[in-house]
């Protein structure tokens, strides 16, 4: 059964929290999609990880680089899994209907947005009746991840 992880975005920016949760995914040697909301802003997000950190690498790619099946993390603006990845990451309010094809969906939640955080009670409730195994993760004062639930 898939595992879901609400990660509640208040001490850093998506663009500050992806590459480290990004990072963690690479050292666990399993591939990545992460699905943003629309091509603007995967290709943003593909600049922020090729300078996020100067000393490190983190191996990525999007349509523009070709080679999917290659990529340890792909970022789309598609329902889709070119890379045979085992952990999808959700942001902007994303959606996923097949997190089935999943061991691990992680949700990037922004904190500032009540909307999102709305929605994101809604979804929590879905997944639930859905039988997924939940938690949810809120950041410290040093930003550091904390499971809360």
């Amino acid at each position: 059964m898939t595992e879901v992880r609400f990660y509640h975005l208040q001490k850093q920016s998506l663009d500050q929290a992806l590459p480290l949760i990004l990072e963690k995914v690479y050292q666990s040697k399993n591939n990545a999609v992460v699905r943003l909301s629309n091509e603007a802003e995967v290709q943003r997000m593909n600049d922020i990880l090729w300078t996020y950190k100067p000393q490190s690498f983190l191996p990525h790619g999007a349509k523009k680089n070709g080679h999917a099946e290659f990529q340890p993390i792909w970022l789309t603006d598609k329902a889709e899994n070119p890379n045979a990845a085992k952990t999808l990451i959700l942001t902007q309010g994303i959606v996923e209907e097949n997190l089935e094809d999943f061991d691990l969906c992680c949700e990037m939640l922004d904190g500032h947005n009540d909307q999102a955080i709305q929605d994101a009670r809604q979804r929590w409730k879905d997944y639930k009746s859905k039988g997924f195994e939940i938690t949810y993760w809120h950041q410290s004062e040093s930003g550091k991840w904390d499971k809360k639930a």
